[in-house]
């Protein structure tokens, strides 16, 4: 195969492909950062002016699945930088195996979320209007689970699509299309869950711990 043979036609070389692929993951990881930057100020700023009622309601969040949640997140980060390590080593079978148990992670993260959330639904704490759950004793606990279920919801979509794009370079693997001269995709998918599992890392002790 030449070297050559995965470089689109208006660019150079394969290194200036390379380069111009970096950092275009980077520039849309950073409009991401952005996004969640956004949510993450929302939070303190809602935090601020209903400080008892956040308090109160962070009680209700499940710390356990919140923790598992994270542990698991942390595993499938590790696998897919091995991945990635592998895919750089032209190592395709181990590299099929880190992608699939990265999507087994990333799917257990979603199941416990779906059984957190169920639990919410049962409860009534719900956002905003919505919410009917008692034995509060403050007035604004919906506007907390109204962040709580935004934040973690986005983040969730995030997970999906990772584990679409993870899904796309594995398949990509199957058919022997990575090696040590030619990776880039697994290495930009790779850093766009590392920013999925960080996120996730910032809100875990916001939400669950903090409130």
């Amino acid at each position: 195969m030449s070297p050559n043979f995965h470089v689109a036609h208006h660019f150079d070389s394969a290194d200036t492909q390379f380069d111009a692929g970096r950092m275009g993951i980077w520039l849309f990881l950073v409009t991401e950062i952005l996004l969640f930057g956004g949510l993450f100020c929302a939070f303190a700023i809602f935090r601020g002016w209903f400080f008892d009622s956040f308090v109160e309601a962070h009680h209700h969040l499940d710390k356990v699945m919140g923790g598992i949640n994270t542990i698991v997140l942390i595993c499938s980060s590790l696998t897919m930088a091995l991945a990635v390590r592998s895919a750089q080593k032209s190592d395709q079978k181990t590299t099929t195996r880190l992608l699939v148990v990265t999507l087994l992670c990333a799917a257990v993260f979603l199941v416990i979320k779906y059984f957190e959330y169920q639990h919410k639904f049962h409860d009534g704490l719900l956002p905003g209007k919505y919410f009917t759950a008692q034995g509060f004793t403050t007035a604004h606990a919906g506007i907390f689970f109204a962040i709580y279920f935004m934040m973690t919801g986005i983040h969730g979509l995030h997970v999906v699509i990772g584990m679409g794009l993870i899904t796309w370079i594995l398949i990509r693997n199957l058919r022997g299309e990575f090696s040590s001269r030619y990776y880039s995709p697994v290495e930009g998918v790779g850093l766009y869950w590392h920013l999925v599992d960080l996120i996730w890392i910032y809100l875990f002790p916001l939400l669950y711990l903090v409130g």
